[in-house]
């Protein structure tokens, strides 16, 4: 029975392997932290993800979501990684980085000012939303 069971796995699988050959893969990384140690950790996975894909034959379209108190890694004047951004930025251009519009208007709020952000950051009006349609969208998520 156990044969048959690996045997039907085998089976199964083939067609899936076959078909993950050249393709696209897509994937959501949620940011909400602001510790510079969580920030590098979802850079590394995306740079890791990126090699993999690349040995593999494969592309992969990664997305950084920050809101909250991870916005921080996307505003100009607090990111603790935003020299990896730019580099990482110049490098592909298959990933990108989204800042949340609610906690962007929430803390230009709090400071009395516009907060700058990246100039790699597109704005988005709500991260958890943002998130949402990704998922929908068929992309895979990663909170690291």
């Amino acid at each position: 029975m156990i044969r048959k069971l690996a045997l039907a796995t085998t089976l199964a699988l083939t067609p899936l392997m076959s078909l993950a050959e050249g393709v696209t893969h897509y994937l959501a990384i949620h940011v909400n932290e602001n510790d510079p140690q969580v920030m590098n950790i979802a850079l590394n996975n995306a740079q890791n993800v990126q090699s993999y894909f690349a040995s593999q034959g494969d592309d992969v379209v990664i997305e950084v979501v920050a809101y909250g108190p991870g916005l921080h890694m996307l505003r100009a004047d607090t990111s603790p990684v935003a020299d990896r951004i730019a580099a990482m930025s110049l490098e592909s251009d298959t990933i990108s980085f989204a800042a949340c519009g609610n906690t962007h208007r929430k803390m230009s709020e709090a400071a009395g000012a516009e907060v700058p952000l990246l100039e790699e950051a597109g704005m988005v009006t709500s991260g958890v939303v943002r998130l949402i349609e990704l998922q929908e969208a068929g992309y895979s998520y990663l909170k690291p």
